[in-house]
């Protein structure tokens, strides 16, 4: 599972802010930070069995990334949830327009949350589709820092607040000075404290709740090797700059190694 903690509308540096750990099991095959199919376009890791991805920007100021919610059931036969970002960042849809075309379709996966941006008219959209998933939502995103991991938006999980509180912390320390991008994914996102039993969720075994209650998750499930594959930031400042660093698990090495990669540009007004 994923978490995801970000900052909108709430600092004169950076309208824009995320860090974000993607969770996975380590058999998927998956792809590192890039720009996509050779053009500048789009950037963004790769799952290399769905083909979308979980975090995603583009040139013209569009930014999309995704959690999956957890639950007991799933669909037999749901579409890749990580199309969604995949597809907002190919599409000139405004979030609004993007987020009801995205309803309409929610039935067709399983539990997700999306958040879509466009930079460039400061609109932010997060689009739900549990708990209810015959009457999926979308909202606006409201100025401040927010927190999503497998519940809905800003849900109180144990781990959420730690992910919170920490970044908090580390903004307030910082205040108006530019960020060390690789100390904040260093500091904030390798956190492998785990909940007490009595502060799991509860929605699935306590056996599988318990390890993927850290912010940094690395444990073992009857399927295989499970963990995070890859801490990311995106900083976008007040002068069009993005910042896009990925610090990635290369389990093609032998041991498998830690590796990272930088991307900045300038977001093309429109």
């Amino acid at each position: 599972m994923c978490i995801s903690v970000f900052m909108w509308q709430a600092h004169p540096k950076y309208p824009f802010l995320i860090l974000s750990n993607r969770d996975q099991i380590y058999s998927r095959p998956t792809y590192p930070l890039a720009w996509w199919w050779g053009e500048e376009t789009i950037l963004g890791g790769k799952d290399g069995l769905g083909g979308g991805t979980w975090l995603g920007s583009t040139r013209n100021g569009r930014i999309a990334f995704l959690t999956n919610f957890r639950e007991v059931g799933t669909l037999p036969h749901p579409k890749s949830r990580g199309e969604l970002p995949l597809r907002f960042l190919q599409s000139n849809k405004s979030p609004q327009e993007f987020a009801e075309q995205v309803v309409r379709e929610a039935h067709q996966y399983n539990g997700f949350n999306l958040v879509v941006a466009d930079i460039c008219t400061s609109t932010m959209v997060y689009v739900f589709n549990r708990p209810d998933r015959d009457n999926p939502s979308f909202s606006l995103v409201t100025p401040g820092i927010h927190v999503l991991a497998n519940a809905s938006l800003d849900a109180p999980w144990a781990k959420a607040e730690r992910m919170r509180q920490s970044f908090e912390e580390f903004i307030e320390e910082y205040g108006e000075s530019d960020f060390p991008i690789k100390e904040m994914v260093e500091k904030l996102m390798t956190n492998r404290v785990k909940d007490e039993e009595w502060m799991l969720p509860g929605v699935q075994p306590r056996e599988r709740e318990h390890p993927l209650s850290a912010i940094f998750v690395e444990t073992e499930f009857a399927s295989g090797p499970y963990g995070t594959r890859s801490s990311s930031a995106l900083l976008v400042k007040s002068n069009q700059e993005v910042t896009f660093y990925e610090k990635y698990l290369d389990l093609n090495q032998d041991p498998k190694q830690w590796k990272d990669k930088m991307v900045t540009y300038m977001i093309n007004e429109r």
